[in-house]
């Protein structure tokens, strides 16, 4: 691989007797890896079943190398949404942030949604996480991710830092910033992204990185944390970025991520005289000729509980009634006498248990699509929301036709009607390209599974299972 001669010059100014090895990681090959979605089962059970060659990723305990010729994503556990297939040291932010269940969550820059999906397994499916992506065409690709991993207590915004800062002022217990950046440790997996750092500059990132963490700042709730992470090796984005960050925001100080062997410290050296005040080497490195992985920085902040300081936003009251007064004219999203009908009907035609009678969200209906809004939200209406929480569906005419994501967030014993396929049945593959499938069964909705888990709905019209697979993820023929 041919590296930019200024990039291979600064790399052999900081790595200085590391770089041969350094050099020579370029001339191997990259490095395959999937993560298993233990909301859906657990790494032992995904061992037993993945009919693939796996191996452990050191700092992930769900993590695994796989071979490039297994091609995981040809098989239909990916569809069903078993394991997300990841470079590996890209799992490392998901590992590394301290979330538990309960916890109210913020990945800032989501897309694609691995980091979120990860987080989401975390959570165990209770308390919050809002995923944002301010690029409306990533967002498509994240909200599929979220769907296909089963996630019910999630919520997609298109919207600047800014806004959300406006919206979850000293909300979140974690915030995940995977910072857009020049994208060097990336060379090796994506050379065509050597095209773009040269386009580009780091001053550039740079400053975008730290408009991101100002924000940051302000939704974090006392005795929460930061994690934020690049995929490049400057110290600029990185040591220098912390750097800076904490000498405007005393409030937070850096937390000692756990020893990984072959992980890297961070550089106080990297940062001139500004950051010797700082324990920049609580802060990772994740670097090519080290581990088996691409190029990462991790930094964790906690913010001091006892800290204080003026900051956070000033209460706009003007700015909430308006916010208020857009909610009135919308009806507030409450569902309708007839859509609660027909969503009881469908309950009671199809499942096994009641959303009706949910107790950690509310059911609220937009335009006629059905969405469990998660608890304890503050007022939306600054923001640009893709996904309102779990979406159950839409009320057509006389009728409610479930989801995607219903389908991939239940479970086999959530339904009264199941056809269920082995990985290899012939006709798994047909209703994975959309095909109608010839088979008896009782009439109505009825859930399709492979070994046991959802994958999509099809209706059972007498002899016909008629297939209800989305167009848009269907298997090219």
């Amino acid at each position: 691989m041919l590296l930019p001669e200024s990039f291979a010059a600064k790399m052999q100014e900081l790595l200085q007797e590391e770089y041969a090895d350094f050099l020579a990681s370029y001339s191997k090959p990259r490095y395959y890896g999937l993560r298993v979605n233990t909301l859906k089962w657990s790494v032992t059970e995904a061992l037993d079943k993945l009919p693939l060659k796996l191996s452990p990723v050191d700092w992930v305990n769900e993590g695994f190398y796989y071979n490039e010729e297994d091609r995981p994503a040809k098989h239909p556990f990916y569809q069903a949404g078993l394991y997300y297939i990841q470079e590996p040291s890209a799992m490392a932010p998901g590992a590394v942030i301290p979330v538990k269940p309960g916890d109210r969550v913020l990945d800032m820059c989501a897309a694609p949604g691995g980091k979120s999906t990860q987080v989401a397994a975390k959570l165990g499916g209770s308390g919050l996480l809002v995923s944002n992506d301010i690029n409306a065409e990533r967002v498509k690709a994240l909200m599929k991710n979220i769907d296909l991993s089963g996630i019910r207590n999630g919520l997609i915004t298109n919207t600047t830092p800014e806004k959300l800062a406006q919206t979850f002022p000293q909300f979140f217990d974690c915030v995940l910033i995977d910072a857009p950046c020049s994208g060097e440790g990336m060379f090796r997996k994506n050379p065509e992204m050597i095209k773009d750092w040269e386009k580009g500059t780091i001053e550039q990132y740079a400053l975008m990185q730290r408009d991101i963490l100002d924000e940051a700042a302000l939704m974090v709730r006392p005795g929460g944390v930061i994690l934020y992470s690049t995929c490049t090796f400057a110290p600029e984005e990185n040591e220098q970025q912390i750097t800076s960050f904490l000498r405007k925001y005393p409030q937070f100080e850096l937390e000692p991520i756990v020893d990984i062997p072959g992980f890297d410290r961070g550089k106080r050296e990297w940062t001139g005289s500004i950051g010797q005040d700082y324990p920049l080497e609580h802060t990772v490195r994740l670097w090519p000729h080290r581990i088996e992985g691409e190029g990462h920085y991790l930094a964790l902040m906690r913010r001091n509980e006892s800290y204080v300081a003026k900051e956070g936003l000033p209460s706009n009251e003007a700015d909430e009634k308006a916010g208020k007064s857009k909610l009135e004219k919308t009806g507030n999203f409450t569902l309708t006498k007839e859509e609660k009908r027909l969503v009881a009907e469908f309950e009671e035609q199809a499942l096994t248990r009641r959303f009706l009678d949910i107790q950690d969200g509310d059911m609220i209906s937009i335009k006629g699509h059905i969405y469990i809004k998660p608890k304890g939200l503050p007022l939306l209406h600054r923001l640009k929301v893709i996904k309102s929480g779990w979406y159950l569906g839409e009320v057509k005419k006389n009728r409610f036709e479930p989801s995607q994501p219903l389908a991939l967030g239940l479970e086999e014993t959530d339904v009264k009607r199941a056809v269920h396929f082995s990985a290899d049945d012939e006709d798994l593959y047909r209703y994975l390209k959309g095909e109608t499938i010839f088979r008896q069964g009782e009439k109505g909705w009825t859930l399709v599974t492979v070994a046991g888990f959802p994958l999509g709905w099809a209706k059972q019209v007498q002899d016909i299972l008629k297939n209800a697979y989305p167009p848009g993820w269907r298997w090219l023929t």
